[in-house]
């Protein structure tokens, strides 16, 4: 079984994933995962920590080489400003006084965090519930990305909407090819100018933006899930596991709530015989029939509420004395709807490679790809 757990916390020392279950000789190109944690880093809007960090991965097991060991593999992002924080964050013992947060945000981990783990100080919660930690689950999610490249899937992504802005136009699978060129990961340049100049309003007000994103899955055959055991079910486990991420309020997939406005003949889709083959000729379901992939494209989009933390603060109450305030201020984004296309993207190839291996089993790349071979489209 495919697994992945993380751990760190937003200014501390580093930031880790540990992968168990990946099959040996995958090659890892650690180029590549660099190059997503520089996209996780980029977009417009995005504040100043992105201007401390300089993300790149380290291996520490796993992987000889290149290749993997079948063994788990250990990735580490070091958190370049913890030599600003270690006097506060230090493990070994820190001026806990100092940096102490009760105003707690509205929106955020904090208060709720406070409560359940008997906490006095609300960064204990935070520095945890930060979305800093979902760089290391970029990392993780770029390595099963890889995997399913060796299989013959490909998973894209691109920005539908931003700050009120949005492209209603379908687009090819490869029309995104490039998408990542634009600053807001929109294909339309002029909707991408008007974003961008709505997020300059909202900056100016100090306050911040969500958006919606659309991911794209080309080359999963069909079967991958089960329509036998509602836990099984494809649609349920990525809604599942995108819904983890910071954030992230909706999940749907192919029509999605829009289905509940048609009638079933605008929704289903009509199945043909064309020499020999079953073919849709729309894919309204996006991708998926009965909790199993049907062979077209997997189409998901993610809904981004707006980050939490405003410049000009929200009411609130401070925890130690139930006085009224205004909540805190951390720094942070206006707009990090990029950065979490890339974190839903990374989600997605992480939830996808579970369901391959979970079907295929394995324990060698060689292997896993003769089975996949021989399965139908």
């Amino acid at each position: 079984m495919l697994k992945w757990m993380t751990s760190g916390e937003s200014h501390g020392q580093a930031l880790t994933a540990i992968i168990e279950g990946l099959p040996s000789n995958l090659e890892i190109d650690v180029e590549e995962i660099d190059r997503y944690l520089l996209l996780r880093q980029g977009g417009y809007g995005r504040g100043a920590r992105q201007k401390i960090e300089s993300d790149h991965i380290r291996i520490l097991s796993g992987v000889r080489n290149r290749y993997t060991l079948g063994s788990p593999v250990c990735l580490m992002v070091e958190n370049k400003d913890y030599k600003n924080w270690e006097e506060y964050m230090s493990p070994y013992g820190a001026d806990v006084t100092a940096r102490r947060l009760t105003r707690v945000r509205p929106g955020h981990a904090d208060l709720t965090g406070v409560i359940k783990y008997d906490q006095t100080d609300a960064r204990n919660i935070l520095e945890r519930a930060s979305a800093r930690e979902t760089a290391v689950r970029v990392a993780a999610g770029t390595v099963a990305r890889m995997f399913l490249r060796e299989l013959g899937i490909e998973v894209r992504g691109y920005v539908r909407s931003v700050a009120g802005i949005s492209d209603d136009k379908e687009y090819t699978f490869a029309q995104l090819k490039d998408v990542k060129d634009s600053e807001l990961f929109m294909p339309d340049s002029n909707l991408c100018e008007r974003a961008k100049a709505e997020i300059d309003a909202i900056k100016e007000a100090k306050d911040t933006a969500g958006g919606i994103i659309e991911i794209r899955v080309q080359g999963l055959k069909s079967g991958f899930g089960s329509c036998m055991s509602y836990d099984e079910k494809l649609d349920g486990h990525l809604a599942g596991a995108v819904m983890g991420i910071q954030a992230i309020k909706g999940v749907e997939i192919g029509l999605g709530f829009e289905a509940a406005k048609r009638r079933g003949s605008a929704v289903h889709d009509e199945i043909y015989n064309e020499n020999g083959k079953f073919v849709r000729r729309t894919n309204r379901a996006g991708g998926i029939e009965g909790g199993m992939s049907n062979g077209e494209e997997i189409v998901l989009r993610a809904a981004m509420k707006p980050i939490p933390t405003l410049m000009r603060g929200l009411n609130t109450v401070n925890f130690d004395t139930g006085d009224a305030c205004r909540a805190a201020t951390e720094r942070s984004d206006v707009c990090s709807v990029c950065a979490c296309e890339i974190i839903v993207e990374s989600t997605v190839c992480f939830a996808l490679a579970q369901k391959v291996l979970q079907r295929l089993g394995g324990d060698n790349m060689r292997e896993i790809k003769e089975r996949y071979a021989v399965l139908a489209e």
